[in-house]
């Protein structure tokens, strides 16, 4: 998996394509037949479902390779690539760029206690050594 382009990493996905990408980042890869299977609603029809993901091929989320007759489909970047970039956008568009500000709003209003605060600290605080320990 190559990391994705900035505009990629910004875009949004509608919620169809949203559904079809949460599919195939759980999956890695999949063809249509695999992801209708997984959809909340699997009567979905082949072709609405193959018409999305050939949207999200032009968008540059998914990429293909030919297995026999058919198409093998996999994500192009990762779910924590796409939530970067998405969660970023949020942080920019409402407020003013400042994760902290945004952060700060969804402990409030998820009314998180004293407890889960600290465990989060945690959490962040170990994510960040294991970055610095892997070189990033």
């Amino acid at each position: 998996m190559f990391v994705a382009n900035n505009a990629i990493m910004k875009a949004r996905l509608t919620k169809a394509e949203e559904e079809i990408m949460l599919v195939l980042w759980d999956l890695k890869e999949a063809i249509v037949r695999d992801v209708i299977s997984r959809l909340e609603d699997p009567d979905t029809p082949y072709t609405t479902v193959s018409t999305v993901i050939r949207i999200l091929e032009k968008k540059g989320f998914v990429a293909h390779r030919a297995v026999g007759t058919t198409y093998l489909y996999y994500p192009v970047l990762s779910k924590k690539e796409y939530l970067k970039g998405y969660l970023g956008g949020i942080a920019k568009s409402y407020f003013d760029g400042s994760t902290s500000g945004m952060l700060t709003f969804f402990a409030r209003e998820s009314d998180l206690s004293i407890k889960d605060l600290k465990s989060l600290m945690e959490e962040v605080e170990a994510e960040l050594e294991n970055e610095e320990k892997d070189g990033r």
